[in-house]
């Protein structure tokens, strides 16, 4: 079950400390691959004081090394990465799909979930040529993207209920990453409805420029949008009307064929 569908935790049940630690392990990015203290607290929302006791304990169990001012994630970090590919079963059940895909046509595929203004690649397969490695420079099992610029993105939000997505647009940020980025609350939700209506997305050049992707939903027995699946290109390699009429097509047919494994 995802954390979004568990019913509130009860003070009781709270484990204040861990959710600091958790938050300050998480504050370590691309953007930002070091911190001290207070870089830290700030990007943790915890005061200075706290920050640099969850540096020194993350430090000390392995997570972190640091040069005794600044501190940055450890290979043993990986192992929570790692427990999760190795035991969660949607990427374990995709991923055969994935390189079959690759291997057909050449380019790179995706298997992505929602978490919060994010989505993460959770399974993925590309061929290794020159166009591929310059188009997934920095993308990675575990890499995050803006949800409201990404293909993916816009499938997992289509696929959430009325209530639910309503309150993800709510107050929320949609930063402009590119000249093509749709930022505007109401025009978002304008394509959210359209690709609710014809259940496959495009996503031209709105998180990275030269970088276009399609994207279908890829459901449970039960109807529910698990995760998306996607195809990333470039608008030299494919012009995004062939990507409509050959590529998901093929999206689609996968994910038919996943659907009675989830």
């Amino acid at each position: 079950m995802p954390a979004s569908a568990l019913p509130p935790l009860a003070p009781a049940d709270t484990i204040a400390g861990l959710a600091k630690g958790l938050a300050v392990l998480e504050s370590f990015d691309t953007e930002r691959q070091r911190l001290n203290a207070t870089l830290a607290a700030e990007r943790a929302g915890i005061t200075r004081a706290a920050a640099r006791r969850h540096l020194l304990t993350l430090a000390h169990l392995g997570y972190l090394e640091s040069d005794g001012h600044y501190f940055w994630l450890a290979p043993k970090v990986l192992r929570l990465s790692g427990s999760y590919l190795a035991t969660a079963r949607l990427p374990r059940i995709v991923q055969p799909a994935l390189h079959r895909l690759a291997a057909q046509t050449g380019l790179s595929f995706s298997a992505v979930v929602l978490d919060g203004s994010e989505v993460v690649i959770v399974a993925r397969s590309a061929m290794p040529d020159q166009d591929e490695r310059r188009l997934a420079h920095g993308l990675h099992l575990g890499s995050r993207l803006p949800a409201h610029a990404t293909s993916t993105g816009r499938i997992l939000l289509a696929g959430l209920e009325d209530e639910a997505l309503m309150a993800w647009l709510h107050g929320r940020p949609l930063p402009r990453l590119t000249a093509h980025t749709v930022t505007s609350p109401q025009q978002l939700l304008s394509l959210l409805y359209a690709v609710r209506q014809q259940d496959w997305c495009i996503a031209l050049e709105e998180h990275e420029l030269g970088v276009q992707a399609a994207a279908v939903p890829l459901r449970d027995m039960a109807g529910r949008t698990v995760a998306a699946l996607n195809v990333v290109t470039s608008p030299r390699r494919m012009a995004a009307e062939v990507m409509a009429r050959e590529l998901v097509p093929l999206l689609q047919d996968a994910a038919r064929d996943l659907r009675p494994l989830l």
